[in-house]
């Protein structure tokens, strides 16, 4: 399984992208998917993640009303749209695919592969 992650860039607080993530190779919709983040300097963090149906939808704090995740099974994509973006969501945003559908999501252990990253720069 390879995950290509796509959609990151420079915008101003408060402006909005949309981040996708492709599978390919022995791909399932059967997995559940999630988003995650590294800041310069910090630990990866999770952001966002949507079990194998996409009927069920994890939020970090920081995010919730602002990030939106979604999937398209028939596409094998996932989507990150990031609204009201702020400066303290600088980060190279990782998508990874869960040995699972659903779960603790919001864990890395979940997870079994990942994505090369994209990175997201949002300026003052």
């Amino acid at each position: 399984v390879q995950l290509q992650a796509s959609g990151g860039g420079l915008v101003q607080t408060g402006g909005s992208l949309r981040l996708s993530c492709a599978a390919s190779g022995r791909t399932s919709s059967s997995f559940g998917m999630g988003w995650f983040r590294q800041a310069p300097g910090k630990e990866r963090e999770f952001v966002a993640a949507i079990n194998g149906s996409g009927g069920k939808t994890y939020y970090a704090d920081s995010v919730k009303g602002r990030f939106t995740i979604s999937r398209d099974n028939a596409k094998n994509t996932v989507y990150l749209q990031m609204s009201s973006l702020k400066p303290e969501d600088t980060a190279v945003y990782y998508c990874a695919r869960s040995f699972y559908s659903d779960g603790s999501l919001s864990e890395g252990r979940m997870y079994g592969f990942w994505g090369q990253g994209t990175l997201v720069t949002v300026s003052s």
